[in-house]
């Protein structure tokens, strides 16, 4: 494959089986999950806490091993795709990213330059301009020599998801890329997010708030005790059943008049 990798891929999990634990004590989390990424499309993933979202992330890119199926990747089995290959076709965002105390935006950007980088040509003028463009991309530029610790949530996030973009994989996974974030920057990252999908690139989130995800993806994949309940637009997948079953919440919703997805209003806990 070539380092540029703008054409769109696919990611696929085949009767996937995750676990925790050893011997006797393994638990199963996922058993016999199938799943398919629609390319160039944002996917959300919902449900209850403990229902195996982050889970499943994490077998989609290979941070944990299954214990049965696979996961495919342009119709390649993970497992079997050398380290450097997988980073320049897939880019993980994990819940909480850490990076050394110091470091500037600038150079957290450059991090996603190295599955790039060759022995002998560490770097380039091309590597220059996709972080200049990974910065023009997440609204960076002014921001660039600031130290992350120095900014907001909101800014953080994106620095992290311009180093995914820096990247350069048609495909990218992030795990609740909005936690803990206030609702002005959470519409920053979701706003970057749909920008990315409008290029071409194929992403799959975990989403905790259930509105967000209907609002923001083109797909959602609604999991309960490590199964997929439910799949498709969410404008025909969300219904008063759904978020009853999923959450134990009674609804009405609404359509919104502006996208057209799902609104959830009156919610109240069934007793």
């Amino acid at each position: 494959m070539s380092e540029a990798n703008d054409t769109v891929s696919t990611l696929a999990a085949s009767r996937l089986t995750l676990g925790y634990g050893r011997g006797r004590a393994r638990r199963p989390v996922i058993a016999g999950l199938d799943l398919s990424l629609p390319p160039g499309r944002v996917t959300a993933i919902v449900g209850p806490n403990g229902c195996g979202k982050s889970t499943l992330l994490a077998g989609l890119a290979r941070l944990h091993a299954p214990d049965g199926g696979a996961v495919l990747l342009d119709g390649h089995d993970i497992r079997r795709l050398p380290v450097r290959e997988m980073a320049r076709r897939l880019a993980l965002l994990p819940q909480e990213a850490q990076a050394p105390e110091g470091l500037t935006v600038a150079e957290l950007i450059r991090f996603g330059r190295q599955p790039h980088q060759r022995l002998f040509q560490q770097w380039s003028a091309r590597d220059r301009r996709i972080v200049d463009e990974a910065l023009t991309a997440a609204d960076l530029h002014e921001l660039a020599d600031r130290p992350l610790e120095a900014m907001s949530g909101g800014q953080r996030q994106r620095a992290w998801i311009a180093m995914a973009i820096a990247q350069q994989t048609p495909l990218l996974l992030l795990d609740e890329p909005t936690a803990a974030l206030d609702l002005g920057h959470q519409l920053e990252v979701f706003e970057l997010l749909r920008g990315l999908a409008a290029t071409g690139k194929t992403l799959a989130m975990v989403v905790h708030d259930l509105a967000s995800a209907c609002r923001f993806a083109d797909y959602l994949v609604a999991m309960k005790e490590g199964a997929i309940v439910a799949a498709g637009a969410p404008r025909e997948v969300v219904t008063q059943q759904l978020v009853r079953d999923l959450y134990g919440v009674e609804c009405t919703l609404l359509e919104d008049p502006i996208t057209g997805s799902p609104v959830l209003t009156g919610l109240r806990a069934l007793k």
